[in-house]
């Protein structure tokens, strides 16, 4: 038997983490067995998704909705965060345009963050780097077309001003509410791969921008954030509804992966995916009705071969066609995601630093030769603060 096969039999093993509880948090809930995603007090995804996204920022950030007197001067102090500095200007206009969007989006939030300084992470800190995200992500959206950037207008609430950022004129209120609505779906999922990676950042006492920064490295990977770019990309191969059983059937027989089915914790429904679903039949018709004859069909395709292994719709099959709706290029799908999670993050680490948890630092099993009799297989633990 392999030394694989041997670690795999070990009850302490788990590949990836799964199922292992590594904190606890009052942010947000994947209760997957039951197909619901709770926000800060119980709330369901489906009770808060008509709400400002200004709320949902008050609700992960300070466990509650503002009072409807405090609401406006909270409104205004996260607008006022959205300028770019000069640092990030300047990293702005030193990038190619032909960048990756999320390499970019990371650049220019890194070099804001040097040019404030390192901050510990905060309340105040996280609000900041809330609100000047869709500054950045405009910023170079912009950009690599040759467009002039625009100013933020504090006048305009948070998701309207960043369409006015993207598209230099008075936002739809149509589209605001499509984009808002996906903005708060996925301001937050419990641990997911970035949210921990963000955690395990701000638990070496590192500063929140850093957290931040590696948390998008994280989401853009084509297995987490970049998923939405990839199902939207297959959807457009399918081009119309009469298409959708020959090329899930073909696909399968080829051993092909569908984009946008199956998640780790969900074995029900991604309550997301019902909500952007609804937006995006609204928003976006054509895709919508392609969208959903490939669903049909993948999902009685799925369930035949996997009876045992739920594979439903999850929250990027749906998003990419309400991002198309309001102008978004599906290469910068992974910017808006990040500009909407950034606050969910933000609020982990808070919660982690606030509670003076220990510093992530988990056993990994020596697969090497062995140097001195004795120890094959034995568990190593960095120290805690070495190297």
């Amino acid at each position: 038997m392999s030394t694989a096969g041997k670690v795999a039999e070990d009850p302490g093993f788990r590949s990836g983490l799964e199922g292992v509880i590594v904190a606890e948090t009052a942010i947000s809930h994947v209760d997957g067995p039951n197909g619901r995603l709770l926000y800060r007090g119980g709330n369901s995804i489906e009770s808060v998704v008509d709400r400002s996204y200004e709320d949902i920022v008050h609700l992960l950030l300070h466990g509650g909705f503002p009072e409807p007197q405090a609401a406006t001067a909270f409104a205004a102090r996260l607008a006022g965060g959205r300028p770019l500095n000069a640092a990030a200007r300047a990293a702005l206009e030193g990038l190619p345009c032909a960048a990756e969007p999320a390499a970019a989006l990371r650049t220019i939030l890194s070099a804001h963050g040097a040019a404030r300084g390192v901050r510990a992470p905060d309340v105040p800190e996280a609000l900041a780097l809330t609100a000047v995200a869709p500054t950045a992500v405009a910023a170079f959206h912009r950009r690599r077309r040759g467009l002039p950037e625009l100013e933020p207008r504090a006048d305009l609430g948070h998701v309207a001003n960043f369409l006015h950022l993207l598209h230099g004129e008075a936002p739809d209120p149509r589209q605001v509410r499509w984009l808002e609505a996906y903005f708060t779906v996925t301001a937050d999922h419990a641990l997911s791969p970035s949210t921990f990676t963000a955690q395990v950042v701000g638990s070496t006492g590192s500063d929140l921008t850093s957290a931040i920064v590696a948390a998008i490295g994280a989401l853009k990977g084509p297995a987490h954030g970049g998923a939405t770019t990839e199902a939207t990309r297959m959807l457009d191969r399918v081009g119309d509804p009469a298409n959708a059983e020959a090329f899930v059937l073909d696909l399968l027989a080829r051993g092909g992966r569908l984009m946008g089915f199956g998640h780790r914790e969900y074995r029900r429904y991604d309550p997301r995916a019902r909500i952007l679903a609804e937006v995006c039949r609204e928003a976006n018709p054509r895709y919508h009705a392609v969208a959903a004859a490939v669903e049909a069909v993948a999902e009685r395709e799925l369930a035949a071969r996997h009876p045992d292994r739920p594979n439903l719709t999850n929250v990027d099959y749906f998003a990419g066609g309400v991002l198309s709706a309001v102008g978004i290029p599906d290469d910068e799908f992974v910017c808006v995601f990040a500009a909407a999670r950034l606050v969910g993050w933000a609020a982990h680490v808070i919660e982690y630093v606030e509670r003076g948890e220990r510093i992530v630092s988990p056993a990994s099993r020596w697969l090497g030769p062995d140097q001195e009799p004795g120890v094959r297989g034995a568990t190593g633990r960095n120290g805690g603060f070495g190297c």
